[in-house]
């Protein structure tokens, strides 16, 4: 499955507020609706976020009319300004949108026409890669996994939050095509519900056997010894190792080290963000009130209840014990070893 692809001159991406009713494919023609398809989550997950915003950097080269290199990088520096102030929290935005202005400045030489070739090779190659390193990431994972283990999952970090096979759930699907013999307990992740909607459709597609939760009921199967590991996703990963994740991964994570559980987090290396010293630097998102007072349009809390939505929080890094990524198993003490891990 390809989340997000570049296919005859658009971004197409499966629109990810619609599973699991309805899998539909959409076709992005503007910077604007690239931009919106992020902000309202039709596309989420921290790697696949950073291969929309490079795509929508290549559509904007595409359909420029610059006369000139120089106004069309002009044009691009605009439309990373628009792309990069669609979510702050995850790192692989930023890093994917840089890597797009450092292509596009070396070489602002070039023709026009030369320029946009250059710009949609380069966002095509993020694309391909993610999907490699998330494979590469996986394998290395797979290895933390034993055949007979029951495995929890926080939000949804499979091939939907990437361009393709996962990060999380990448390991967990390495690990049953090697034919463990697994079982995944999935926390619905509220307010969202992205490990209901979406976790449990993609682990139902690949076949692997699972179990749905409530996110209050993971503390409960743990003390049941009903959970063997952890292993969840991430959209930014400070140098000491402070993980930012969905909401409710912190909670998580402090039920497993109270239950000797092993966390894994499990995130390609551009999600490590080596600019900040620990978690307190992160910006968390903060989302629509309506988000946690509604379900699809129905309402489920009094008029005028006052509401926090924070997207993301951070688990600190002595609550995790490795971080996977596609250059393999990292332990503590990660401000040293992260340092190697990009």
């Amino acid at each position: 499955m390809r989340t997000v692809e570049w296919a005859n001159g658009k971004v197409r991406m499966i629109d990810q507020t619609l599973l699991p009713s309805e899998e539909k494919y959409i076709d992005l023609d503007t910077v604007d609706d690239v931009a919106s398809a992020i902000k309202t989550m039709k596309v989420r997950g921290a790697p696949a976020i950073g291969v929309t915003a490079a795509l929508g950097i290549a559509l904007a080269a595409r359909k420029s009319e610059a006369a000139s290199s120089g106004e069309l990088l002009s044009e691009i520096t605009k439309t990373a300004e628009i792309l990069g102030s669609t979510r702050p929290t995850a790192v692989n935005l930023f890093w994917a949108i840089d890597r797009m202005l450092k292509m596009a400045e070396a070489n602002k030489e070039k023709t026009p026409a030369d320029l946009k070739e250059i710009l949609i090779t380069e966002a095509t190659s993020i694309q391909e890669e993610d999907v490699k390193r998330n494979t590469r990431l996986g394998e290395f994972g797979a290895a933390l996994i034993e055949d007979g283990d029951t495995i929890l999952t926080h939000c949804n970090a499979g091939a939907l939050a990437c361009a393709g096979f996962g990060t999380a759930i990448g390991v967990i699907t390495a690990a049953w095509n090697q034919g463990k013999k697994i079982h995944v307990f999935v926390d619905e992740t509220r307010p969202l519900l992205q490990g209901a909607r979406l976790t449990a459709w993609e682990l139902h597609k690949s076949g692997i056997p699972m179990t749905l939760i409530t996110d209050n009921m993971a503390g409960h199967f743990m003390q049941q010894k009903r959970i063997d590991k952890v292993v969840v996703g991430a959209d930014r990963i400070a140098a000491n190792g402070d993980t930012a994740n969905k909401i409710g991964t912190y909670s998580v994570a402090v039920l497993a080290q109270a239950h000797n559980i092993p966390f894994y987090v499990a995130a390609p290396s551009s999600t490590i963000d080596l600019s900040i010293p620990s978690g307190d630097q992160i910006t968390i998102e903060q989302r629509d009130e309506k988000e946690v007072t509604e379900i699809q349009g129905v309402r489920l809390a009094p008029n005028n209840t006052n509401v926090a939505n924070p997207a993301f929080d951070v688990t600190p890094h002595q609550f995790v014990d490795a971080i996977i990524t596609e250059m393999g198993i990292n332990k503590p003490p990660y401000d040293q070893n992260l340092k190697t891990a990009r």
